[in-house]
C-alpha cells in the first residue's frame, strides 16, 4: 500500500500546485491513499468549506489540520458534517467539535489516520499528544495508523516518533514549512519524518510575501500576511506499508517545484 502526505498546503498557490502534482503523478506512483495538511489551506488561515470542497475534489481523502484549525468561522459546519474528512487535532478536549482521527477502508484494508498538535510553543489547553496516543491506541483495532504530527518542535516530534514506534506505521511531522531530511524507518517498521514541508509558494517566507514578513520582523509591527505569488513547490512524503502487518518499508521524500 503507497500512502502519498502532502505537507502543509498554503493558500491557493499550494491548493493549485496539489491539484496539478495528483493529476500528473497519481496514477503513475500508484497511489493508495493521498493525505494532507490543511492548515494554511485558504490564504494562510486554516480551511473553508470552499478550499476543503476543491481539495476533496481534486483526490485528498483527508485533510488534516493544527493551530489554525478554528481561524475560519465555517470550519465548525464542515466538523459538524457526518462523513467529512477534516481532522482537527486530537487532542483538543472531548467536548470541542469535529474528531481528531478517522478510518477509511483501502483495498480491503482499514487505514487510520491521526490528527496530533504538539504543546511546546503553539497551543495552550491541549492534553498530551503522547497520552491520548496510548489512550487511543488501546481502544482501536486497525493495523495502519498515520499519525500527523502537527509541532513546533523538533525535540517533541522526534520524541513521539520514538514513543509511538512499532506502535503506528508512521509519524509525519508537519507546522514548519520547511521539508526536513531526516526521512527513515524507525525500529520494525514506523516511517518518520520530523516535518514534511509546504506545498506553495517557493519564492517566500513560509508561503508569506517576502516583504511583509521583513517588515514583521523588522520593525515588530503588525502586519497583514498574504501568501506570496509567483513560483510554487511541492513537499510530500510516499510511504510504503505491509497492510497485513501495517509495517512501513519505505519513506520517500518528494520536492517539486513550478513556474
Amino acid at each position: 500500500m503507497k500512502i502519498l502526505f502532502f505537507g502543509d498546503i498554503f493558500g491557493r498557490p499550494g491548493r493549485a500546485a496539489v491539484k496539478r502534482y495528483l493529476e500528473e503523478n497519481r496514477q503513475k506512483l500508484g497511489v493508495d491513499l493521498v493525505v494532507a495538511n490543511a492548515d494554511n489551506m485558504a490564504a494562510g488561515r486554516g480551511p473553508t468549506r470552499k478550499t476543503y470542497e476543491e481539495m476533496r475534489e481534486a483526490g485528498v481523502d483527508v485533510l488534516t489540520v493544527g493551530d489554525h484549525i478554528w481561524d475560519q468561522k465555517e470550519v465548525y459546519d464542515i466538523l459538524d458534517d457526518r462523513d467529512h474528512r477534516l481532522l482537527r487535532p486530537l487532542n483538543y478536549p472531548e467536548d470541542v467539535p469535529g474528531r481528531g482521527f478517522v478510518s477509511v477502508p483501502v483495498g480491503g484494508h482499514e487505514v487510520l489516520v491521526v490528527s496530533l498538535l504538539g504543546r511546546v510553543w503553539t497551543a495552550e489547553g491541549l492534553d498530551s499528544p503522547f497520552l491520548i496516543m496510548d489512550k487511543l491506541l488501546s481502544e482501536r483495532k486497525e493495523k495502519i495508523i498515520i499519525v500527523d504530527f502537527h509541532a513546533e518542535a523538533t525535540s517533541e516530534k522526534i520524541a513521539i516518533g520514538h514513543y509511538l514506534t512499532d506502535r503506528v506505521s508512521a509519524v509525519l511531522g508537519t507546522h514548519t514549512h520547511v521539508q526536513t531530511a531526516d526521512e527513515k524507518i524507525l525500529g520494525e517498521g514506523t516511517a518518520y519524518i520530523s516535518d514534511t514541508g509546504q506545498c506553495g509558494p517557493s519564492d517566500s517566507v513560509i508561503g508569506v510575501e517576502k516583504q511583509q514578513s521583513i517588515k514583521r520582523f523588522r520593525t515588530g509591527l503588525p502586519v497583514a500576511f498574504t501568501p506570496a505569488e509567483g513560483p510554487t513547490q511541492i513537499n510530500a512524503v510516499l510511504v510504503e506499508i505491509d497492510p497485513k502487518a501495517g509495517r512501513a518499508k519505505k519513506i520517500e521524500r518528494i520536492t517539486e517545484s513550478y513556474e
